[in-house]
């Protein structure tokens, strides 16, 4: 397989790997993210590298000092700004030629038809809040489009443990849990989430309700979405 057509380009060594023609599909693509945080943050940084063409990002959260543990957008340079909008700069910085389309909005019921779904080869929700998350999914369900779901990675430790599987082959997860009732009374019959496959573990501070995090973890997991998105486009 001759690979000239990306030679001495920042996609030679991925054009070595899956072919001049997977570029061309990834570089045509347009993928929406849902969230930008630990998970959301490295499937944008990913799919950046990878050479998707088009970004579409959504956070309306901005950098907290709590953050630096794990997401790649967190420096102590960016507290207090907006993760859009740092997504945005960091992408365009890997590649000027990526088109990217931010938002600084929190996704509800009311504003997801602002999105049009029916435009993106895929959809990663990456967010935290059901209701949010089920707006994206119902939206994607309409319109056919391929999305993949974030279920809970807080209060985990063994990145070995994450798999992408249906939601309703799913197990422990009390996130996914939750998610399944909603998609039944929705008739959503199948749905790709990316889950653990163990128990969380207990926090050491029992008072906090926040979940507890370590950098390794949410990181593997933004990747494994990244892979699910460029296979779905590539055709493999």
């Amino acid at each position: 397989m001759k690979n000239d057509k990306y030679g001495n380009t920042q996609y030679q060594r991925t054009a070595m790997l899956i072919g001049d023609n997977a570029i061309d599909r990834l570089l045509q693509s347009k993928v929406a993210i849902f969230g930008l945080g630990g998970v959301g943050g490295y499937v944008a940084e990913a799919l950046a590298r990878c050479g998707v063409g088009r970004l579409d990002i959504t956070d309306k959260d901005v950098v907290d000092i709590t953050n630096l543990n794990r997401q790649i957008l967190a420096l102590h340079s960016t507290i207090g700004k907006y993760k859009a909008d740092i997504a945005a700069q960091r992408i365009k910085d890997i590649n000027p030629d990526i088109a990217v389309t931010a938002h600084n909005v929190f996704v509800t019921p009311d504003n997801i038809i602002e999105w049009d779904f029916a435009q993106f080869d895929c959809v990663v929700d990456a967010i935290d809040n059901v209701t949010a998350k089920l707006s994206i999914i119902e939206a994607c369900n309409k319109t056919g489009t391929p999305v993949i779901s974030c279920m809970g990675t807080g209060n985990h430790t063994n990145p070995f443990a994450f798999e992408i599987k249906d939601i309703y082959n799913t197990d422990y997860c009390p996130l996914a849990r939750v998610m399944r009732r909603e998609l039944r009374k929705r008739n959503i019959a199948k749905l790709d989430v990316l889950v653990s496959k163990q128990h969380a573990v207990t926090s050491q501070n029992a008072q906090q309700r926040t979940p507890a995090s370590i950098a390794y973890v949410p990181s593997v997991v933004g990747l494994l979405i990244a892979s699910w998105v460029v296979e779905r486009i590539v055709g493999k």
